[in-house]
């Protein structure tokens, strides 16, 4: 039986962010260049992504990243 995957919510505030890419270093993986600034490439992630995120949350040095669980 397969146990139901949490979901994360990814909120990046993209006015706030320095564009000093930092969050891309630490997971390239979702988090890529756009232009002077950055993006994620997925706003919604697994558990299986959880950690990898949250460090590139932990990383940026504005808190332009904030991940939230999505209730169900």
């Amino acid at each position: 039986m397969l146990r139901n995957m949490a979901k994360y919510k990814i909120i990046y505030d993209k006015e706030a962010c320095l564009g000093c890419h930092s969050c891309v270093s630490i997971c390239p993986h979702n988090w890529e260049e756009n232009g002077d600034k950055v993006k994620p490439k997925k706003t919604e992630i697994g558990d299986n992504e959880l950690k990898i995120n949250k460090e590139a949350e932990e990383v940026c040095p504005i808190g332009a990243i904030k991940i939230k669980e999505i209730k169900k």
